[in-house]
């Protein structure tokens, strides 16, 4: 596999248009440049958070309606770091599959994701098919 700085990525690329192999080297470079700035923006809003609202929080209000309203707000915003902590455990686990080579085929059943769902959802690791057969299964079994 081709190192990224080896990998010339034309501005205006879009791996829709690339009539070459299945996850080529411009392919691969392009889905990971896309994944590294999703988990850095990530990171850098879960930054602002901790720098922004949970350290500069006051929880001990005297009203008790502001200090509800207080902590609603600060369980709320702790929630949404945890999704996004796991979403970048997501994102780094789809970067190591770019390194190993297996970056863009079905966990399931070995066949191309399409490009389309992996522009849509970097961190796909299902094919639209098995993602659908694993959703109708779950809902079997959670109706029993």
């Amino acid at each position: 596999m081709a190192s990224p700085s080896s990998v010339n990525l034309p501005p205006d690329y879009d791996p829709e248009n690339d009539k070459g192999e299945f996850m080529n080297p411009v392919m691969l470079e392009y889905f990971r440049q896309s994944l590294m700035r999703w988990r850095a923006e990530l990171l850098r809003e879960s930054q602002d958070t901790i720098a922004k609202t949970l350290q500069g929080t006051d929880l001990q209000k005297p009203d008790l309606t502001d200090r509800a309203s207080e902590e609603t707000d600060h369980a709320l915003e702790l929630r949404t770091r945890d999704r996004e902590r796991k979403l970048v455990k997501k994102i780094n686990s789809a970067l190591e599959t770019i390194d190993d080579g297996e970056y863009g085929f079905c966990e399931e059943t070995g066949e191309p994701i399409s490009i389309a769902r992996l522009k849509a959802r970097p961190i796909a690791t299902l094919s639209i098919e098995a993602q659908e057969r694993h959703e109708r299964l779950e809902r079997t079994q959670r109706d029993d």
